[in-house]
């Protein structure tokens, strides 16, 4: 089967939920024999075109902008694929991209949607780009094949606001890996860091207000913590935001910018303590690696978070900057345990890879 996938930036170690989602995804299709093209944007990629595990990245025209990017790319490239590639589906990701739907089933392809997450409760987005987003979830829902929402709630809400539509509404969630920092090991950590296994606090996020890492920040220094703070992670466009999150670096707290491979499976695995602040989650990704990575876990309790569904210390009121702080100081106390085998089981890529061939395989045959 013929898949060309839109809506992300491209494969591999591009920071993004939905990078890491479809780097973990399509590679495991690729090897039941799918033929995977990913159309990125040509900022990110190091080079036009170029094959990961099987799959297919073809760069198209794209510049970087905090507002038009994604959506002038989707658009460029669904003519692409609807012109000249001529696939037997085509998957987009997120309700951005999803605003263009109607224009690839114009082009006679059949469409998978995933919705991971209300991209317009973000608070980046001002009052046109939010009802741009609603707008793009209403298209994306109307016109798809199939919608996949990587949240368990999210997947109950979308059901019952778009009823005529629930029959092909479906939840497969995000995952991660067994065994994710198994082969890691104590001088796999980033050296430049400085770091004593267990002695630091954990984050990795873009540094977006939506991830909530100014909250954190205030919380470790209101914190009795003789642990260090560290933050992984960027912004793709720098802002005052992101520069006023770096210059809180000091002995205390690292902006240790990007990490991935094992030098970011090594950061989870030896951390005291990972902490997702969030105020928006699809489906926290970061938070799955961590606990099967063997993280303690700290979560804000929204909606998305809440689905992982971890004991309640795991837990603290978004936005309460008193609470995290409190968490963090009598970290001893907490009952942070998780039952990692009956945990994975729930959350395993190649289970997830299966669900989504099967919902090709629908679309496919069915006659819309």
């Amino acid at each position: 089967m013929k898949v060309v996938v839109v809506g992300l930036r491209g494969i591999p170690n591009i920071m993004g939920g939905i990078e890491s989602h479809c780097q973990n995804l399509y590679p495991r299709m690729a090897k039941q024999g799918y033929d995977i093209t990913i159309l990125g944007r040509t900022p990110y990629l190091h080079e036009p075109e170029y094959d990961y595990e099987g799959v297919k990245i073809k760069g198209v025209w794209a510049f970087k902008n905090k507002f038009l990017e994604t959506f002038l790319h989707t658009f460029v490239a669904i003519i692409y694929a609807g012109v000249v590639l001529r696939p037997d589906v085509l998957h987009i990701h997120a309700i951005g991209p999803a605003l263009f739907t109607p224009l690839a089933r114009f082009f006679g392809l059949k469409v998978v949607v995933t919705h991971h997450g209300a991209d317009y409760d973000r608070q980046k987005w001002n009052r046109f780009a939010k009802t741009i987003l609603k707008t793009g979830e209403l298209m994306g829902i109307k016109f798809a094949n199939s919608i996949i929402v990587v949240g368990r709630s999210l997947t109950k809400k979308l059901k019952l606001k778009y009823p005529k539509c629930s029959e092909k509404i479906q939840f497969i969630p995000n995952g991660t890996l067994v065994g994710f920092s198994d082969n890691v090991t104590e001088q796999d950590l980033p050296s430049d860091l400085g770091l004593v296994p267990e002695n630091y606090i954990l984050a990795v996020a873009r540094l977006v207000p939506e991830k909530g890492i100014h909250d954190l920040i205030e919380a470790y220094k209101l914190s009795n913590t003789v642990l260090k703070l560290v933050l992984v992670g960027d912004a793709d466009h720098g802002d005052e935001y992101s520069q006023n999150i770096k210059s809180s670096a000091d002995q205390n707290i690292i902006i240790a910018g990007r990490r991935n491979g094992t030098a970011l499976s090594s950061l989870y695995k030896y951390c005291g303590l990972f902490v997702l602040p969030s105020y928006h989650e699809g489906h926290p990704i970061v938070a799955l690696e961590a606990i099967s990575a063997g993280s303690r876990v700290l979560l804000s309790d929204i909606l998305p978070n809440k689905d992982i569904d971890l004991q309640n210390d795991c837990y603290f009121p978004v936005g309460d900057i008193t609470s995290l702080a409190n968490k963090i100081t009598n970290l001893p106390s907490l009952n942070l345990s998780v039952d990692k085998a009956t945990f994975l089981a729930k959350y395993d890529w190649n289970s997830i890879a299966t669900e989504t061939m099967n919902a090709y395989a629908t679309v496919v045959r069915s006659e819309g």
